[in-house]
């Protein structure tokens, strides 16, 4: 299976998924870090993939996702964003809805 076939089925078997620098118990950028937090304060089950320790995956999700940053949240294999985006959804009451949602 190729990396592009690997992440299509990682994001079909995670209704939430998180890819980010590091772990969610240690992250390894600020915006990881941010993220994660907001995740575990939603209360909702989510699996993770530190990319650093996937490069091959770090550079394919890039393109497929057409989004060239990290962390990257997917809810039902869709992008939902970034850092930015995940924050400010949060902060609006957008986030839990979907997170609570999410199959």
């Amino acid at each position: 299976m190729d990396v592009l076939d690997q992440i299509k089925q990682t994001l079909s078997d995670n209704p939430v998924l998180l890819f980010m620098k590091g772990t969610p118990d240690f992250p390894q950028c600020g915006f990881s870090s941010q993220v994660a937090g907001i995740m575990k304060e939603c209360g909702k089950e989510f699996a993770f993939i530190n990319i650093l320790e996937h490069p091959e995956v770090r550079e394919k999700l890039k393109e497929y996702a057409q989004w060239p940053t990290y962390p990257q949240l997917w809810i039902n294999g869709e992008l939902v964003g970034g850092c930015d985006i995940i924050t400010q959804m949060y902060e609006q009451g957008q986030l839990q809805p979907m997170l609570d949602e999410a199959a």
